[in-house]
């Protein structure tokens, strides 16, 4: 856990206040060895769109190590480690063949397994490529996403499936990623702050949010059997909004759309994305994921508003998003030593010790017991909305606070009691 910083309580005091806390380092460094790291490395995440492994050898860099990822001619994927172990030239130059990827310095040929096939130059009767092997990890394409498992291979778990890869009415699509010159918790916290909705995403000239956001929410969180949801919930008249996004651990988020206003809503909504925040390493996350549309609507294509550092600078500044507010944190790597946590922010508190027992459980020894590395079957997620009709207004503000409330968890208790919300 972070130091703490002085809390200051006079002004012009920022005399005191010049030290940097250290940044919590259980749970944001990520490289080889680390607890975090050695958590998220325990679920298959997803590493490069299937459609960037063309002809050409792709350098990725994934929780701090060096890879090559390629397709070879007979269609297999690699995921090797980066520099040849004969004399450590990058096989980002490597030569793709029928099978397996070639180095370009002496001819060394590698299966996608990390089978050493060929030591050309070597004499005939030599055995050294039957007694060494390359490092390679673990690949699985999914509707185009290859994720791969970089954890101890007597952990590996069968490939997982969320419910919402094959949803009834839905169109699933793999989105571009995206690389934030951040942390990746604190751009994953992002999902369990709904408080951020009623004020980042309804400045003037944002776009993407229902004009609804702006009333604040009664807000609330609960644990689920994959990590846990927030609720955001909303009134207009006797029409009660629940808005449901799941945070699943380690490092997913699910969110239902956000920019159909409430009385256009009629049915149940399910998430309009899937994204994985994949550490690259300590300072940089890709993000990465799923786009969900109904069918026979036009699939989202890009980024979306403040996503990304596309726009000018100083129209990012005039009307900021999600990857400035998330990025300018601290310079990059969030000091929770500085931070001064309030009720908007249970969400935050509840994920961090989620994510922290599962680094301490790994680091004990113990066996997770998360849905994710159980038997491939389909894991159900709770994120939605719907639109309840019916409840009139209570007497009092806090009353009615407090029915909103009431309302939202049966909503996502019954969810969970039905493992899944469904189509």
């Amino acid at each position: 856990m972070a130091a703490r910083a002085p809390f200051l309580s006079t002004p012009h005091s920022a005399y005191h206040h010049r030290h940097r806390p250290a940044e919590d380092e259980e749970l944001t460094r990520v490289g080889p060895g680390t607890p975090c790291g050695e958590y998220l490395r325990r679920f298959w995440q997803p590493v490069i769109l299937a459609r960037e492994l063309g002809d050409l050898p792709k350098r990725v860099r994934i929780l701090g190590e060096d890879l090559v990822a390629f397709r070879d001619k007979s269609g297999a994927i690699g995921l090797l480690e980066l520099h040849c172990p004969h004399r450590g030239t990058s096989l980002e130059f490597g030569l793709v063949g029928e099978t397996g990827i070639r180095c370009c310095y002496h001819g060394w040929l590698f299966d996608v397994d990390g089978t050493i096939l060929e030591t050309p130059g070597e004499p005939v009767d030599s055995t050294l490529k039957d007694r060494l092997y390359h490092g390679a990890y673990p690949v699985h394409e999914h509707q185009g996403l290859v994720f791969a498992y970089l954890g101890p291979p007597d952990k590996q778990p069968p490939f997982p499936r969320l419910d919402t890869y094959d949803l009834p009415g839905y169109e699933l699509a793999a989105r571009a990623p995206v690389v934030w010159e951040c942390n990746w918790l604190q751009v994953k916290e992002n999902s369990m702050d709904p408080a951020h909705l009623a004020f980042l995403h309804t400045l003037p000239g944002s776009q993407g949010f229902t004009n609804d956001l702006k009333e604040l929410g009664e807000w609330d969180w609960m644990e689920t059997p994959v990590g846990m949801v927030y609720i955001d919930t909303r009134r207009q008249g006797d029409r009660v909004w629940v808005r449901v996004a799941d945070f699943i651990l380690p490092n997913i988020h699910q969110f239902p759309p956000n920019a159909d206003p409430m009385a256009a809503r009629n049915s149940i909504n399910r998430p309009a994305a899937t994204t994985w925040a994949v550490p690259l390493d300590d300072n940089h996350t890709m993000q990465i994921g799923y786009y969900r549309t109904a069918e026979g609507k036009e699939p989202r294509r890009g980024s979306g508003f403040g996503q990304d550092a596309s726009r000018p600078y100083e129209e990012r500044q005039r009307v900021p998003g999600d990857y400035d507010a998330q990025v300018s944190i601290h310079g990059g790597v969030a000091r929770h030593g500085l931070e001064h946590l309030a009720s908007t922010d249970r969400g935050i508190i509840m994920m961090r010790n989620l994510i922290r027992r599962g680094v301490r459980a790994v680091r004990k020894g113990l066996e997770l017991s998360h849905p994710l590395l159980k038997n491939g079957a389909p894991v159900p997620t709770y994120s939605h909305d719907r639109v309840v009709s019916g409840i009139a207004p209570a007497a009092t503000p806090d009353e009615d606070r407090k029915l909103l409330r009431e309302v939202a968890r049966g909503v996502v208790q019954a969810a969970v009691g039905e493992a899944g919300i469904g189509g």
